[in-house]
């Protein structure tokens, strides 16, 4: 919390970076005065990993004057607030902020003299940083303060979210993600892949170094799912196509985009099918080829391919475009070309997996991992699409393997396309709106909310209306649970990715029932670019459904208390201020409670303070053409905030003097009782004192002497 002792942390940082590089050297000479072996160089930098302010300590020792030169090239945070402090309670902590990161905004420029000539590259040219944050469970530090926007270029570091993190898929607390055991696997082989297996030291490259962050931490689900705004697809890179050659090796082999590993034979196909509907299914490993025509299928505006599976890539599927029908590569004729898009496919989370009752059973339908998008573009030039799906390996004396699933479609993506308007969205807090999805239905849906989830979490609901056996007679005698359980077996579970432009991705695997959360901070006058949430849904397009959404009041009083609590108590802190000068100014002087809900009135002499920066703000970003601020939501919430700053403020108000009327009530009360018990004990004991002394002395003229004043100052006494 204090700036100074920040920087006490980050000279200790250079002293221990230091000490451990001469260890190595310490412990090198020894072994060679000594005359045993050494093998390999001596480490001349380290790997930084911080957690928290741990995380800030790191970037700032990495620019410190002490340093040695390329002692630190690597740093990794862990929930750390790079862009400022989550709470300033100390102005020498905004301050050692501010220089810091302007530090680091210009150790990435190139270094030149007043006259503009060249003097050296860039001194932080080396140094790759790469920020994780823990999600909407981390209530300590937002995403917004862990990014690196503004701070170190994206040539040099980005920002993920525990959530979007491949092999993790979860938000976690703020303590949660030093332990957790998913992100702690994931970033140990990140780190053992910085390592060059030939030097026993870390790549020097800084691309290098990105590129492995990025394949082992990116999940390579796109940062958008917008359709129409994405000229190819973005899954994953484009692969190049291969020419064909006539050889006598195997066909899929020759075209395969896949590792050698991964091997097919002639004769692993069985005959080929050819689909004539816009949706191809398979439930079964069944060792055949699947033509589908795209000129056919991809008419009315369907020109667009999805697919999703639980079969691996390349092992267990492999899918192919080709320019003409041809039963192997010999048959195509010169110059034609075939492209396998195989490594295309992403791997999306899977929720749990479904288990046999007995060996044989039927089970529920496996949820997909793997997913593939590709756009018109990508599909141009070509006319057959290809799905080769490997056969079912036969081990006896084993249990069989799990249920196989993959479904495939041409789709239109205006037909997916759902809109949330800020009414609609508001209008759902009193009655929850209904959705209902026919059969045939597409794969992908892609949601749009006008007012981002981080503010109005939803709750979305999914029930499965019908599976395509109606006419069975089955769904009549089973009833709804029944209907759920026979749908469960024919249709995959439901699976909605949510992407936010703050906190990035956020995946809900077997999604019926859920409160639909992002970690954004919209409404704030530092918030840029779109602050609408989009959730894309996959639904199996053989079920029908009936989707219910509605905003979770709960989830959304606590998260509006969550992002905008500081402003709440500073505008709690104006308002008393505002009551104050209020009783100053009045006379007769009114009451604390009346000048608090004088505030209510609009003050038309605090207007101008309101608006000029406002205004100034504005016009600054239009002459500097920077994006403009959001300034309807940020208009709208600070009114709330200030209202519920009143309603706060009055509340103790009214609290306070409950508690003093009842202290006050306690105290009269309690002295009542305690002068009249005092009273009677005082004329009870002088009488008392009177009997004792007349048994003793037994005089008449001293019992009448006392006895008469006692009767006559009992009134006084009791009083």
């Amino acid at each position: 919390m204090d700036g100074r002792i920040l920087e006490e942390h980050t000279e200790y940082v250079v002293y221990a970076i230091h000490r451990i590089l001469d260890q190595y050297k310490e412990s090198h000479d020894a072994r060679e005065s000594d005359g045993a072996a050494t093998t390999g160089s001596l480490p001349k930098s380290v790997i930084l990993i911080g957690h928290s302010m741990g995380g800030f300590v790191a970037r700032a020792a990495t620019i410190h004057p002490r340093l040695r030169r390329s002692a630190v090239e690597t740093i990794l945070t862990l929930s750390s607030p790079h862009q400022s402090p989550p709470l300033a309670l100390q102005p020498s902590l905004g301050d050692y902020y501010k220089s810091i990161n302007q530090e680091w905004r210009k150790g990435y420029e190139v270094q030149t003299t007043r006259t503009g000539r060249y003097v050296s590259g860039p001194k932080l040219s080396n140094v790759v940083v790469v920020s994780v944050s823990g999600g909407f469970n981390d209530y300590q530090v937002r995403s917004k303060l862990e990014s690196l926007d503004g701070i170190v270029p994206p040539t040099h570091g980005f920002m993920t979210s525990s959530t979007s993190m491949k092999n993790v898929w979860l938000s976690m607390e703020h303590q949660t993600i030093l332990w957790c055991n998913q992100l702690v696997v994931q970033v140990s082989h990140t780190l053992l892949s910085l390592v060059d297996s030939r030097t026993g030291q870390p790549f020097p490259d800084t691309q290098k170094r990105l590129a492995i962050f990025t394949k082992m931490l990116h999940s390579g689900i796109p940062q958008s799912f917008n359709w129409k705004m994405q000229p190819q697809s973005p899954w994953s890179a484009q692969v190049l196509a291969k020419d064909v050659k006539d050889t006598a090796v195997s066909e899929v082999h020759t075209l395969s985009d896949c590792p050698s590993s991964f091997h097919w034979n002639d004769d692993i196909l069985e005959r080929d099918l050819y689909i004539q509907t816009t949706t191809v299914t398979m439930l079964a490993m069944d060792g055949r080829r699947r033509w589908l025509d795209i000129q056919k299928l991809g008419l009315n505006g369907k020109s667009h391919f999805i697919f999703v599976t639980n079969l691996a890539p390349c092992s267990g599927v492999r899918i192919h475009l080709w320019p003409q029908k041809g039963k192997s590569s010999s048959d195509l004729p010169a110059g034609k070309r075939v492209l396998e898009v195989t490594s295309k496919m992403v791997q999306i989370p899977a929720g749990p997996a479904p288990w046999q009752v007995e060996p044989g059973s039927q089970t529920e339908q496996a949820p997909p991992s793997a997913l593939l998008h590709l756009g018109p573009e990508e599909m141009h030039g070509f006319r057959f699409l290809t799905i080769s799906v490997a056969p079912r390996p036969t081990i006896s004396g084993r249990p069989p393997p799990a249920i196989s699933m993959a479904v495939g479609q041409f789709f239109n993506p205006d037909e997916g396309e759902i809109d949330f308007t800020h009414v609609s969205m508001l209008l759902s807090i009193h009655s929850h709106k209904d959705i209902f999805l026919k059969e045939d239905h597409p794969l992908a849906f892609n949601m749009s909310f006008a007012i981002s989830l981080g503010l109005l979490p939803v709750t979305f609901s999914l029930k499965t209306a019908g599976c395509g056996i109606k006419d069975s007679g089955l769904l009549d005698e089973a009833g709804d649970n029944g209907n759920n359980k026979l749908c469960k077996l024919r249709c995959f579970p439901p699976l909605a990715l949510a992407w936010d432009p703050t906190s990035g991705l956020h995946v809900f695997p077997n999604l019926y029932s859920e409160t639909l959360v992002v970690d954004s901070s919209p409404a704030l006058w530092t918030s840029t670019g779109s602050e609408k949430t989009t959730v894309f849904l996959l639904l199996d397009p053989h079920c029908a459904y009936k989707a219910s959404i509605a905003v979770s009041v709960t989830s959304a009083a606590s998260r509006f208390w969550l992002l905008y609590f500081s402003q709440i108590a500073g505008f709690c802190v104006a308002v008393v201020f505002f009551a104050l000068m209020r009783q100053a100014h009045a006379r007769p002087i009114p009451s604390i409670l009346k000048a608090v809900e004088s505030n209510l009135r609009m003050p038309f002499q605090f207007l101008p303070f309101v608006a000029v920066p406002i205004l100034l703000s504005l016009l600054f970003s239009f002459l500097v053409s920077q994006p403009f601020p959001p300034f309807s939501s940020f208009t709208i919430v600070s009114i709330i905030c200030y209202l519920l700053a009143n309603g706060i403020v009055i509340l103790l108000i009214l609290v306070s003097q409950l508690v003093f009327y009842v202290a006050a009530y306690l105290h009269v009360f309690i002295k009542t009782r305690w002068l009249l018990w005092e009273g009677n004990f005082g004329f009870l004991f002088l009488h008392w004192f009177m009997n004792l002394s007349s048994r003793f002395f037994s005089l008449k003229f001293f019992d009448s002497l006392i006895a008469q004043p006692c009767t006559k100052k009992r009134i006084r006494l009791q009083n």
